[in-house]
This record gives C-alpha cells, structure tokens and sequence, in this order.
C-alpha cells in the first residue's frame, strides 16, 4: 500500500488509524498492514525514497542531497548575482519570487510565458532573463549534487515515462491511496497515471468545494476528471455526513456550494443540532481574528 497525503502529521494519522482499525477486525494478524503501511507519507518524502532506489538507473547520485526552500532560494540568489541580474536598472525580481516562479512552471507544467502572463504579470519583462537564470540555478543543483522539492516530483514523473521502471514501480505497489486530492497539481497527477495508467488499485480522497491552493498550482480538474480518467470509469463514494458542525452552518455551505458551476452532487447533513445562525465577522488582521474567536 501507497499512501499519500501533503504532510508528515496527516500521513502518520492516518497509518495509526489502519492499524487501530486492523487490530480491531484481525486481532493478532493486524501486522500484516502495519507492515503493508511502510510507504506512508507526504509526496515529497516518498518521490525522495523512490528516487534513492532508483537512483543508479536513472543517472543520479544516490548521495544527493535536498535543499529546503530557504536553501533553494539562496542558490537561486547566488545564480541570479553571478549573472547580474541583481544589479539591473530596472528591478529584478527577488530570489523568493524567482523561485515561486519556478515553482509554478514546474508544478503547473505550464510554459514560463504563460505564468508569467497568469500569476507574475509584473515579471513578464524579465521573460528572457528569467531562462536564462532557471538554466543557470539547474546547472548550479546538478553540479553540487542537489535536487530541491521540486525536483523530488519532476524527476519522479520524469522517471516514471521510462515503461520498465514505470512497470515495476506499479509492481511494488497493489494500492495507491492519496488524501485531498483536490489540492494536487498536474505534475502530482501525472506521477498518479504513470503509477496506475489503467487506475487499478488506485484511490483518492477529496472535495472539490474545498480547493482552495490554486495559489500553489493546485488544480481542481484532477479531482473533476478522476472518474472518467480511466478506460473503466471510477466509482464514486460520497460521504455526506458531516460530524464537526452544526445543520445551520451546514445549510449555509451547501447553498455557496451548490453556486459552482461544476462539481460533485452531494448534500452535507449533520445530526448535530443548533439554532444559532453562522456570522459573518470583519476584522482587521489575524490577531483581531485569533482574539474575536477566542472570546
């Protein structure tokens, strides 16, 4: 079993809970999926596992190390001085925007243009100079042996296109489950179809009223076209019982929700009874925020 979700802390939850749940049907046999459970985690720490495995047979160093996005920023920045491009007349944008920039295109597998265009509008002038900085960092990660999040993705897609590695990285796995799936992106769902191209075996959790990280390239499709993905379309489990909230906040939701113009039929309903109405609250910054739910 392959279990994904997008932290540590969620991906642990979740294991405790099979186990518990495993103890609770199989008794002393629970192990078995305990064991089974030992790909558990965030897609970043999986890509980087899989990566070491197959390192040697995909031209990589298995030693390789993975910078932090304030280490990636930092090479970035030192790419973008030994250019000069941090001494231009006009401003150029800063290391943490180069490098969210570099970010979208990989993770959107969207031309740098058309983000630029999209999301950065105020960096489209620096189009050409922006290759040639995203060469040059490229070159300065290869050189010193290093991959940064994104490459832990891109390189795991990459080598998931090779039909005998894709093969028997399918083989190793009889499940794939993956948590909010509505908060993947392209390149994310495109390691999911290498995986599993015929969606055997293949689970995912999500709404698609809840994605709320297209800031991040996460795309809403991925969840709205998983069904009809796959020569043999997928069934759809709908769980509409909600334990957290009250019928009143519910009701609210349902009627914002059912304003999309496309999306999953469901109705959320609780047992949960109240007679007081959601508010709609204005404050000034997260501190008024974090005080007015307090009191």
């Amino acid at each position: 079993i392959l279990l994904m979700t997008f932290s540590r802390r969620a991906a642990s939850e979740m294991a405790k809970r099979v186990e518990r749940i495993a103890g609770e049907v199989l008794g002393r046999d629970a192990s078995v999926i305990a064991d089974a459970l030992s790909w558990a985690g965030t897609f970043h720490g999986i890509g980087a596992r899989l990566l070491r495995d197959y390192a040697l047979e995909i031209g990589l160093d298995p030693a390789f190390t993975i910078h932090d996005r304030e280490d990636s920023a930092d090479l970035m920045n030192l790419a973008r001085h030994e250019l000069g491009f941090s001494k231009t007349e006009g401003r150029f944008p800063t290391k943490g925007t180069c490098l969210q920039i570099y970010s979208r295109a990989v993770n959107a597998q969207t031309p740098l243009g058309e983000v630029l265009g999209a999301v950065f509008p105020w960096c489209a002038g620096w189009a050409d100079q922006l290759k040639e900085l995203f060469s040059a960092y490229v070159e300065a990660k290869q050189a010193q042996n290093v991959l940064d999040y994104d490459d832990l993705l891109l390189y795991w897609a990459q080598m998931a296109t090779e039909p005998e590695i894709a093969a028997h990285l399918s083989s190793r796995f009889d499940h794939v489950l993956v948590d909010e799936y509505q908060d993947t992106n392209r390149l994310q769902a495109s390691i999911l179809t290498a995986l599993k191209p015929d969606g055997s075996g293949l689970t995912v959790v999500g709404d698609d009223a809840q994605s709320i990280y297209s800031f991040r390239a996460a795309e809403v499709r991925n969840i709205l076209d998983f069904p009809k993905q796959f020569a043999r379309q997928a069934s759809i489990v709908t769980l509409e019982r909600n334990y957290r909230s009250t019928e009143t906040i519910l009701a609210a939701a349902n009627a914002v929700i059912g304003e999309a113009s496309e999306r999953f039929t469901k109705n959320l309903w609780s047992e949960r009874r109240s007679s007081e109405k959601p508010l709609l609250v204005s404050v000034r910054d997260e501190a008024e925020q974090a005080s007015y739910v307090c009191q």
